[in-house]
């Protein structure tokens, strides 16, 4: 198998099987075994193709007579792939898109005409490549939706924040690659040693703008067969994930608690900034994660991490007043991750609706774990005020024993005085992330 087919085939396994992209083409890439550069584009190509989809189809509806939810859906992917390469992508002619297109056709698609219809609609699409349809802006919702391939619900959320100009911001950086962030483990090496073993294997490296002891990597290849990774000189992390943790303030010798912690960075970055001094206690409900933070604190030699099995919404008696810091990275609609799960932005918004109500009860659960002058910290990867701010404004609305807690992060976030904050990816260039820190009021146990 190819890129281009392995590409077809991730893309049609996430339209039938409701899977994760960057799950389901890894899967796919594991078992085909390509090298790099071709892995490389099949990743391209399927995350290009996820990007742009509505725009994509927007197209592709223009020159077909057929409406394409009339086709079978790997003649769909097949001209979406197409369309892509010949919109996107300057360095492939568009000859070869046009007939890779329709010889995965051929060869996937049952209708024995498909290939047929593939080839005339993407070669009607080359001839007006100069000519394509204007998108109509009429409606401010309908045109950002269709231009960035975001659904209208989210689009119309996003204006209400944000205004015009910024949300077509958002949207395009949404749209965009993120970069893969290194985060140096201070317990094994030093920035410097780090950037000598990476590079001395190929990988590029450069220190990160803002946040210290960090690193973008380009180039690595597989992570697993760096012997900085086996030797757990690092791990990847996005900055924002990083940055709840220094909202944390965790230091030597504390107990801290991450209630939903896999798959385990922002446990390590703790135990990191403890020095390897203290405990943190790092909860999952799924037996599986706990193995996989496991096996990372291992890797890692982080040997202050106490992995577990837990349910944030059960109240555990013997964790009440137990903790020094408790972190509460909820689960969330994860709409702040567009870039590296473009998938998620089409996933169907209902059951999102319930959300609040199961963040709202694990943070009331691990309040309780909190000891007094203590600090808690709640935070998402989603950009959504419901998920947002509502929970916490509404966290301390029912428990006058916290008050919002004023932290100082790393510029461009710099001094958060209300103790909240929420970080965009065309603002900071990190994850959509929201962070807010309280502290319990009260004279310490100790």
């Amino acid at each position: 198998m190819d890129a281009r087919e392995i590409s077809l085939l991730a893309l049609n396994d996430c339209q039938r099987q409701g899977g994760w992209s960057d799950a389901i083409l890894k899967k796919r890439l594991a078992s085909a075994g390509l090298d790099s550069r071709d892995g490389a584009l099949a990743t391209q190509l399927c995350f290009g193709v996820l990007q742009n989809r509505l725009l994509l189809d927007f197209y592709l509806s223009h020159f077909s007579n057929l409406p394409l939810k009339r086709m079978e859906g790997r003649v769909v992917e097949a001209l979406r792939m197409g369309a892509y390469q010949m919109l996107f992508l300057d360095k492939i002619p568009h000859s070869a898109a046009v007939n890779a297109s329709v010889e995965l056709t051929r060869k996937h698609c049952k209708n024995p005409r498909a290939a047929g219809m593939v080839n005339g609609i993407l070669r009607n699409m080359e001839r007006n490549l100069n000519n394509l349809p204007t998108i109509p802006q009429t409606d401010p919702v309908s045109y950002l939706s269709t231009l960035y391939s975001h659904p209208e619900w989210l689009v119309r959320e996003l204006l209400t924040a944000l205004g015009s100009e910024e949300t077509a911001k958002l949207l395009a950086a949404n749209n965009g690659q993120a970069p893969m962030t290194a985060m140096v483990n201070r317990t094994r090496t030093t920035v410097q040693g780090l950037i000598q073993s990476l590079e001395g294997e190929g990988v590029q490296t450069r220190p990160h703008p803002w946040l210290s002891n960090c690193l973008i990597l380009e180039k690595t290849g597989k992570l697993e067969r760096l012997t900085a990774f086996q030797e757990g000189l690092f791990y990847i992390q996005d900055p924002a994930s990083r940055l709840a943790v220094e909202a944390l303030s965790a230091g030597p010798g504390m107990r801290v608690l991450d209630c939903c912690a896999a798959p385990g960075g922002k446990s390590f970055a703790a135990a990191i900034c403890m020095e390897g001094r203290g405990e943190v206690v790092s909860c999952d409900l799924h037996p599986h994660k706990k193995k996989l933070i496991q096996a990372g604190a291992g890797r890692l030699g982080l040997s202050s991490i106490t992995p577990m099995t837990a349910d944030g919404k059960v109240f555990r008696p013997e964790w009440e007043n137990a903790f020094d810091r408790v972190l509460v990275d909820a689960p969330c609609s994860g709409l702040g991750v567009i870039r590296k799960k473009p998938d998620i932005r089409y996933k169907d918004p209902e059951p999102l609706k319930d959300l609040p109500k199961v963040q709202r009860e694990i943070l009331a659960t691990a309040a309780r774990y909190v000891k007094p002058n203590g600090l808690l910290v709640y935070s998402t990867c989603t950009l959504l005020r419901r998920e947002n701010e509502g929970v916490a404004e509404d966290f301390l609305k029912c428990h006058p024993e916290y008050k919002a807690d004023a932290f100082t992060l790393p510029e461009p976030v710099g001094f958060v005085g209300d103790g909240r904050v929420t970080l965009w990816p065309h603002r900071q260039g990190t994850d959509g992330f929201f962070i807010s820190r309280f502290r319990r009021e009260g004279e310490s146990l100790d």
